[in-house]
């Protein structure tokens, strides 16, 4: 996928009329690229519409108008963009108790290092993690991370093929599997391999 430049964005002006059918068509989107990993773990895939979206909403709410503030959000975004034989997620460790959340970072260290892709017929592909910056420490983890998923171009083509592909963690404190993907969500995620 290409990235987003500034002729692809609207002005605050044009967004402000277009934003309500933007946003529905990005929920709609969203819908089939939503990765649940056991009860508490979720992996959310980016692609250019997201990001699209989310560079909108920051340009928005922080009603940025100017060249050098525009270029920064595209430079932050960006890299969320799959841009290859690659995806490129969101993943949000979720606890609705604070203190249970709490509990559980501390004990899920690294954890980032341990969510995997697997392809039929291959073998797990381990996700490389935060590669912006470091979000675990000596003492937990963070309940958000940033992670891709590069494969092989056997890999890539085989799921364009229509292989059966899914994600999971394994992790000592916490594994768990979505193996396969139901169809859906495969399908909304194998136009990222380009």
């Amino acid at each position: 996928m290409k990235p987003l430049t500034r002729a692809d964005l609207y002005s605050l002006e044009e967004y402000s009329n277009i934003r309500e059918a933007f946003r529905v068509k990005v929920l709609a989107h969203k819908k089939n690229r939503k990765v649940a990993i056991g009860d508490h773990a979720t992996l959310y895939f980016e692609d250019r519409l997201t990001m699209h979206y989310q560079i909108q909403e920051m340009l928005r709410v922080e009603r940025i108008f100017e060249s050098t503030g525009i270029q920064e959000e595209l430079d932050a975004y960006n890299p969320l963009v799959p841009d290859g034989r690659n995806f490129k997620a969101t993943f949000m460790i979720e606890y609705g108790d604070v203190e249970e959340r709490k509990k559980a970072l501390a004990k899920l260290i690294a954890i980032e290092e341990k969510v995997w892709v697997a392809v039929e017929g291959f073998d797990r592909s381990y996700a490389i993690a935060d590669e912006d910056l470091e979000r675990t420490t000596e003492d937990k983890t963070s309940s958000v991370h940033f992670l891709r998923f590069e494969l092989s171009e056997e890999m890539a083509a085989a799921i364009k093929a229509g292989a059966d592909f899914g994600f999971g963690i394994d992790h000592p404190e916490y594994s768990h599997a979505n193996y396969p993907l139901a169809k859906d969500i495969q399908k909304s995620l194998a136009p990222d391999l380009d």
